[in-house]
């Protein structure tokens, strides 16, 4: 083989190769060498891979990971100027990264992992300026973490888990604006998270679990969807995600001291002083009580005549729609309580009229949707709700509405604020403009219909919308293709979640005829009384949703001597080789069968009859992504 003066590739990994280097591996001319998978065990001096004659167009892969290597990683390392990818993890290397390694301009991959390194990070390795993979994780490195991977503007993988990493994580990292996968975890990380860590927002996944981290969670981007399991083993942390509330900053009051003199020889002067004040204090306090006691008798004498004149003229709420809520302030003295969790809380046309027919969006089984505009500009969604008798309390009603106006995901319609009186309860919502999913699939015009890769990209989003619903212990309970929202951007927001928690006296016999309209889309639970609801009824819905998509087809179609029920249709298709039918005539061939047929049969597993064959919204998340197609021809698709 040292014959061969052409060789430019040389892989015999994953075999039973024992001993060095052969010194004809070190010949001019290989541009990758992998021996990765064997059982080297030698040290990384001898013979040196250093001694390879690097010309400009040299070496660019060495890979000798999951070997017995030993040694310290030679400092030489750095002339391997044309080097791409360096490999050598799962080996029982030790000592310290070479500062050298900041040499390699042009490399992209660094996996170092699973050694027995020590010593710090060199801030050195900021040279290496081409990094898109950085893999350090199972090691005993030590110090902090350089702010010099804030050079790295191409990474998307930063791996620095099971080490002895201290010091707080840099606000370097929110530079690299491409990061997708960041994992810090088990380290001995201090101090509170930047804030400019909302700016990352390619982030896939950050874990920064089993650290010694403390203090408020970003708030925005990808920390409002960061899962538990990744930011758990750091008591100190709080925000809503550990369910912990960060404890109130309030300034330290001025306290004077009394006893307090400017020259030792003037206590007498300062003992009079104190009567001075003492006797003003006494004054001022008398008059603020006496103040006080008037103003009690002049707002009960006032009361007194409101409830005389109330007596004789009733007062009603009148709303624009044209109904009337007789309501006595009197028995109600939380009458007419407007709350909006941010922003503005006036509305251009005030809060009596809220209601406008003209606006209406639309009518469900909770209630009727209409548009309103607050005055700072903003459209927001007014839901009027037509279940008041079965809501048990006010107090109840603003804890539920609360609980759900804190669950923020760009997958789901965040609920805004809410209106309350005895007779009407009103949800205010984010205004989404493009309609509902249920109009493009079945109302929109033919020549503008939705593309295989929107259609992927919509069905992903409801996915990662219910599973952190059900991340948070909500269950939905009633989705439908016309509660998932579409916007400008045509990402779907999963909208009308949770609206059953505000109802304690339901049964599952009301709530079948409240989501009645569901109809198909119920998971077959619901008629029997002695299956647990749990979430995966919204899976089920979550499955047929898929066909309805993929198919463009409702899910119980009415013809005129049959009735269709599409998982059945669909189910049939499939299993006789009917994969045409299972698409939207409208794609007209467009659209990736590798990827189709899966989204299909999983669609059809999550609508299983049996509860526990139903996968778990994570998983289904995690399985769509293993579904889409690389990237390369998707826009061919569209």
């Amino acid at each position: 083989m040292a014959n061969c003066p052409n060789l430019l590739v040389l892989d015999v990994s994953q075999n039973r190769l024992t001993g060095n280097l052969p010194p004809w591996v070190v010949k001019t001319g290989l541009k990758s060498i992998s021996l990765s998978g064997n059982s080297l065990s030698k040290s990384m001096q001898y013979p040196s891979v250093t001694s390879l004659e690097a010309s400009t167009e040299g070496l660019k892969v060495l890979d000798l990971s999951s070997n017995v290597l030993s040694g310290e990683i030679p400092f030489d390392i750095g002339n391997l100027s044309s080097l791409l990818v360096l490999n050598v993890s799962r080996n029982r290397l030790f000592g310290s990264i070479p500062s050298s390694i900041g040499e390699l301009k042009m490399l992209q991959v660094l996996d170092l992992s699973d050694n027995k390194l020590n010593g710090r990070i060199p801030s050195e390795i900021g040279g290496a300026v081409g990094l898109v993979e950085l893999r350090l994780e199972n090691n005993c490195i030590t110090g902090k973490i350089p702010i010099q991977i804030q050079n790295f503007s191409s990474l998307t993988s930063l791996i620095l888990s099971h080490n002895n990493l201290t010091g707080p994580v840099p606000a370097a990292i929110a530079n690299l604006t491409n990061l997708q996968y960041a994992d810090l975890s088990f380290n001995n990380l201090s101090q509170s998270l930047p804030k400019e860590l909302t700016n990352l927002s390619n982030l896939v996944s950050f874990n920064i679990s089993h650290n010694n981290l403390q203090g408020e969670l970003p708030v925005g981007g990808f920390f409002n969807t960061i899962s538990l399991s990744a930011v758990a083993g750091n008591p100190s942390l709080c925000g809503s995600v550990v369910n912990r509330s960060c404890p109130s900053v309030h300034p330290k009051p001025i306290v004077l001291n009394p006893n307090s003199s400017s020259s030792n020889n003037g206590s007498s002067l300062n003992h009079n002083h104190r009567k001075i004040a003492l006797s003003i204090s006494a004054l001022v306090a008398i008059g603020a009580a006496a103040f006080i006691a008037f103003g009690v008798v002049a707002v009960s004498l006032l009361n007194i005549h409101v409830r005389s004149s109330m007596a004789q003229t009733p007062v009603a709420l009148t709303l624009s729609g044209g109904e009337d809520f007789s309501c006595s302030p009197t028995n109600d003295p939380n009458y007419g309580k407007l709350v909006m969790f941010s922003g503005d809380a006036d509305f251009v046309a005030g809060a009596h009229a809220l209601l406008n027919k003209d606006c209406e969006l639309g009518r469900g089984g909770f209630g009727i949707v209409y548009r309103t505009i607050l005055r700072d500009g903003r459209s927001v969604a007014i839901k009027k709700l037509t279940v008041s008798s079965l809501i048990k309390s006010q107090e109840e009603f603003e804890r539920e509405v609360t609980r759900l106006g804190k669950i923020r995901h760009h997958n789901l319609v965040a609920l805004e604020g809410y209106y309350w009186t005895p007779s009407l309860q009103l949800l205010i919502y984010e205004y989404i403009s493009s309609g509902s999913l249920y109009k493009h699939l079945h109302d929109g015009p033919t020549t503008n219909c939705l593309s295989w890769r929107q259609r992927f990209n919509i069905i992903r989003g409801i996915a990662k919308g219910l599973a952190h619903l059900h991340h948070m212990n909500v269950i939905h309970y009633n989705l439908k293709s016309t509660n998932i929202l579409i916007d400008d951007s045509g990402e779907p927001k999963v909208g009308d979640f949770g609206l059953a928690r505000l109802l304690p006296m339901l049964d599952r016999c009301i709530l079948s005829s409240k989501i009645q309209s569901a109809l198909g889309y119920m998971a077959p639970e619901f008629a029997c009384r002695t299956v647990k609801i749990t979430e995966k009824c919204d899976v089920y819905g979550f499955g047929i949703l898929v066909l309805e998509v993929v198919t463009g087809k409702r899910p119980v179609e009415y013809m005129e001597d049959d009735v269709v029920v599409l998982c059945d249709m669909v189910r049939g298709a499939l299993e006789d080789g009917r994969v045409e039918e299972c698409i939207d005539g409208k794609l007209r061939g467009n659209f990736p069968a590798e990827e189709a047929i899966p989204v299909i049969k999983l669609g059809l597993i999550c609508a299983s009859q049996v509860p526990s064959n139903r996968p778990d919204m994570e998983e289904v998340v995690n399985i769509l992504e293993l579904i889409q197609c690389p990237a390369e021809g998707q826009e061919e698709l569209e």
